[in-house]
């Protein structure tokens, strides 16, 4: 396949909005299924594309292999079907990823995700060995997951640029802050690659630099405002767009300014009904002297979410 040729894979059920979904425990800390099918119940008919399983906001690094697909296959059971469903199943190990590949296909996710590796300093050739492995062991389409500053490792992008030229690979999840490079992956993957904006607080400048969607952890407590970015965006009302991400932005302020980014999203669920436990260690949990601050920025977000289905 020559770079830019047309994917056979349905590129359109992964673009738009992409809720990177928050891991779901119990009261002592366990995986509470019953709690992951509540919250993935919860994001269906808001308008979303799909769901990001087990991803950094899903804490997968801090779970094990067999925890892991506790939940992949709690989401399929309720949700399977409804939402595209991409599976992160990145690890340290090449192994542990190609186990949670192959389950991944065996349960019906729609793709499988995932980061480059974990604690080593991996070479460009380590890092192509360990994504292939993945790729090799399922017919799953993949999507690159580009976050440097928690992995260490720098995609170039002529490392994308072979891993692009596979039929399977069809897009990559960019998390980095330049918005620059974003629109240089594009360019390096053809019209029929997609890229999808990592950094929630520029989701509009994303889209308006190439990317085809997003996938953020945000989104989970206020899907309804980046739809609404998203739909303005689509219908050329860029002015508005950009004032809906600035509410966005005002919010993920607050949140960033929590205790906990993590913590302080899973407490506003929680305030809305939703208890799906405390972030697992050494992630940390929102302190009480935090609460007041958290219904604060819950009230807020409310008052946008109402503002934007009045519009």
């Amino acid at each position: 396949m020559e770079m830019g040729d047309m994917k056979t894979y349905d590129l359109e059920r992964f673009k738009g909005i992409t809720i990177a979904m928050y891991a779901c425990y119990d009261a002592n800390g366990e995986i509470s299924t019953e709690a992951v099918k509540q919250l993935a119940r919860h994001y269906v008919g808001l308008g979303v594309t799909g769901l990001y399983v087990g991803g950094s906001t899903g804490e997968g690094m801090l779970q094990s292999v067999e925890e892991r697909k506790l939940v992949l296959e709690a989401v399929m059971e309720e949700v399977g079907g409804e939402l595209t469903i991409i599976v992160h199943v990145g690890a340290a190990a090449t192994k542990d990823s190609v186990e949670l590949a192959k389950h991944a296909e065996v349960v019906g996710a729609d793709a499988i995700s995932a980061v480059p590796a974990i604690y080593y300093r991996l070479s460009p050739a380590s890092v192509e060995r360990h994504w292939q492995a993945m790729i090799d062991s399922t017919s799953l389409p993949f999507i690159i997951y580009h976050i440097p500053q928690t992995t260490g490792f720098q995609l170039s992008t002529e490392l994308l640029k072979r891993m692009a030229a596979q039929e399977q690979v069809i897009g990559v999840k960019i998390s980095s802050e330049s918005t620059f490079e974003l629109q240089q992956f594009k360019a390096a993957g053809g019209p029929e690659f997609l890229v999808l904006n990592g950094p929630d607080e520029q989701y509009l400048a994303g889209r308006s630099i190439g990317a085809d969607g997003g996938i953020g952890g945000t989104y989970g407590v206020m899907p309804e405002l980046f739809v609404k970015i998203e739909q303005c965006f689509r219908e050329g009302k860029m002015k508005e767009a950009l004032e809906w991400q600035n509410r966005v932005n005002e919010v993920i302020t607050g949140l960033l300014a929590l205790p906990s980014l993590y913590g302080g999203c899973k407490a506003i669920l929680k305030l809305r009904g939703l208890d799906i436990g405390e972030p697992r260690l050494p992630l940390l949990p929102i302190p009480s002297e935090a609460m007041d601050e958290v219904a604060r920025l819950n009230e807020k977000i409310l008052g946008y979410i109402e503002q934007a289905k009045a519009e």
